[in-house]
């Protein structure tokens, strides 16, 4: 530990469209020192998600842009190798905000701190289907989709992680579900792996004349993480009282500029008397034990199944958050910083894809 740095990727600028690796700045600086109720934390994997790109816009978000100048914000889990609290005991697991870092500390309190990984869960769960991307799809889909047996449910972008538990979700409760997803490989997925009923393939299908086929008497619930030009065919294809859950718009980049494509159709909200509804998961803070609950429970049961793409390596994290823009990964997106046997050592690992990326 005395030989030992901390590498952190830094903010170096705001970017401007797309991230460019210039934007970060990869430095070494001391392990950090803990103190009276703080421990340190060996980061060993990285979650990625779209709404990272987001934090980096000096405009409106959900929660405060990324200084710059700072650690990159991001989710991770860890081992805690130092401790001057009961509530981190050496050895064990946490997940939370650790920051694209090799090194964090561990403090209690606070909606963004690290919290210890619950007996029998893997720890990268805490990154995917307990995290974020999770809370997300169970709140949209049962809270704002409300889908009921024998409806139809659409899923934009159901080979991401939070559009597949969305997807699982949906099929869980008695429904129809077709997934879009970009390239034959992801479809397949869709369908094979994560059970849903249809796929298409939005680079190549007709999405109109595949929905018109897979989805004649119209689409009940839309749960859509893409926007743009996804979202106007599924606005096209609504049934009557339809329910559409904007949870995400990763067509557009998150830029922090409004979207080149907006839903020109939006007028068949009115047409087929149907609802359009925007959320953060954040609204459904007091009501995350259930969420973890009933998630849990149909993991259990071998109803949810989670893809991760993993790369290698602190230096490959600017290029992983590009990937997710670009159609590179399938599920969740993960950096691996130090290579663990632990990853398949808890239960339920069974129920993972993992697809591994070299860094660059």
């Amino acid at each position: 530990m005395a030989d030992a740095v901390n590498r952190q990727w830094i903010v170096r600028r705001r970017p401007e469209g797309a991230l460019r690796d210039g934007d970060f700045e990869l430095r070494s600086v001391p392990v950090p020192v803990v103190g009276p109720g703080e421990a340190l934390v060996r980061v060993h994997r990285l979650g990625i998600d779209p709404t990272q790109r987001g934090w980096l816009n000096d405009a409106d978000n959900y929660i405060d842009a990324v200084p710059v100048g700072t650690v990159m914000r991001g989710s991770g889990v860890g081992q805690v190798v130092r401790s001057n609290t009961a509530s981190y005991p050496v050895g064990s697991w946490v997940a939370g905000m650790v920051g694209w870092q090799d090194y964090a500390v561990a403090s209690e309190g606070g909606l963004f701190g690290l919290n210890v990984v619950p007996d029998g869960v893997p720890p990268t769960m805490m990154l995917s289907l307990f995290g974020a991307p999770g809370l997300t799809a169970y709140f949209g889909m049962t809270d704002i989709g409300r889908p009921e047996p024998g409806q139809t449910v659409l899923v934009s972008a159901a080979a991401g992680v939070t559009g597949s538990i969305a997807g699982q979700i949906a099929k869980t409760l008695g429904c129809t579900v077709i997934g879009t997803a970009g390239g034959p490989d992801k479809c397949t997925w869709i369908t094979d792996r994560a059970g849903l009923h249809a796929a298409i393939d939005y680079k190549h299908d007709d999405i109109d004349a595949c929905l018109t086929r897979m989805a004649p008497n119209g689409v009940d619930v839309f749960f859509d993480g893409v926007g743009g030009r996804v979202l106007e065919h599924g606005l096209a294809h609504l049934a009557p009282g339809a329910r559409v859950v904007l949870a995400g718009a990763i067509s557009s980049g998150y830029q922090g500029a409004d979207a080149q494509c907006g839903p020109r159709n939006y007028m068949q909200l009115a047409m087929r008397r149907a609802r359009m509804e925007g959320f953060i998961f954040l609204d459904y803070l007091g009501r995350f034990p259930e969420a973890f609950a009933a998630l849990r429970d149909w993991h259990d049961r071998g109803e949810l199944t989670i893809a991760e793409t993993v790369s290698s390596g602190l230096e490959s994290a600017p290029s992983a958050l590009r990937a997710v823009f670009e159609g590179g990964n399938l599920g969740k997106q993960l950096v691996d910083i130090v290579e663990s046997s632990r990853w398949s050592s808890k239960p339920h690992h069974s129920t993972l894809t993992s697809v591994q990326l070299e860094a660059g």
